[in-house]
């Protein structure tokens, strides 16, 4: 009852929990070609989903990029999009992970591009994943110096690649629901 009383009156500091995953850093790059974003993103796993990677389920993550032009008369335009598709899965027989990048959904069958890694061990494969680098997003000719435009990023966990019976089983679960978004407004020096 003491610890309540005191909880109340503040006397006591409480924790403040942080989220398991952010985007720390974001930066973003004009050339001649077009648009590149590098970012670094902070994420720490839930038991929960460590524990179902360890058990061979693997996990689906998505990064999206969207360039809006604000207009005053309606909603901003989005005038380029990217989306970036990744897939961390361990590997029993090799006892290895492996992390898979690719521009469409990973479907099991394995067809399509993709950029696959193996590493070692799980913090290898997670610090792999939390690294962006020099990602094209936009080309050159979506970008207007008089107008104003933001870049918005969105890194999540995608339940919706998930086993069926892994998106039932978790529904409503907070430790599941893994995102993070920032957004940038471009400069006139970038526009340049």
């Amino acid at each position: 009852m003491a610890i309540c009383l005191a909880l109340l009156a503040g006397l006591v500091p409480i924790a403040r929990a942080q989220a398991p995953l952010e985007i720390t850093q974001m930066r973003l790059e004009r050339v001649d070609d077009g648009l590149y974003l590098s970012a670094q993103i902070r994420l720490e796993l839930p038991l929960i989903v460590e524990e179902a990677l360890n058990k061979g389920i693997a996990m689906y993550f998505v990064m999206e990029s969207d360039v809006l032009r604000e207009r005053w008369y309606w909603y901003d335009r989005k005038v380029a999009a990217a989306s970036r598709y990744l897939r961390l899965a361990y590997q029993p027989l090799s006892r290895r992970w492996r992390l898979q990048t690719s521009p469409e959904p990973i479907g099991n069958a394995g067809l399509g591009v993709n950029f696959s890694q193996q590493f070692d061990s799980l913090q290898e494969a997670l610090h792999a994943l939390q690294r962006i680098a020099r990602w094209r997003i936009a080309d050159a000719s979506v970008f207007d110096a008089d107008a104003r435009q933001t870049v918005e990023f969105r890194f999540k966990l995608d339940m919706s690649q998930m086993p069926q019976p892994v998106q039932i089983g978790t529904a409503g679960q907070a430790e599941w629901a893994l995102s993070a978004a920032r957004s940038i407004r471009l400069t006139a020096e970038m526009l340049k």
